[in-house]
């Protein structure tokens, strides 16, 4: 479960970074590209959040 987890928080880290890049890029096609990178990441950081809460509720 550590290892999970310590994947959560790189994909945070990842997608964050993705969105400062995208409020600083000034070239519209590098800010709609850390746009759609830091929304799949963040997609991606909610599936892994909702298969750890699925995981803790059918732990006996």
């Amino acid at each position: 479960m550590e290892d999970i987890q310590a994947h959560l928080e790189k994909l945070r880290a990842h997608a964050a970074e993705c969105a400062l890049m995208r409020d600083l890029a000034t070239d519209a096609d590098k800010r709609k590209l850390f746009a759609n990178l830091a929304d799949y990441l963040s997609l991606l950081v909610s599936e892994v959040e909702r298969i750890i809460a699925a995981r803790k509720t059918d732990a006996p």
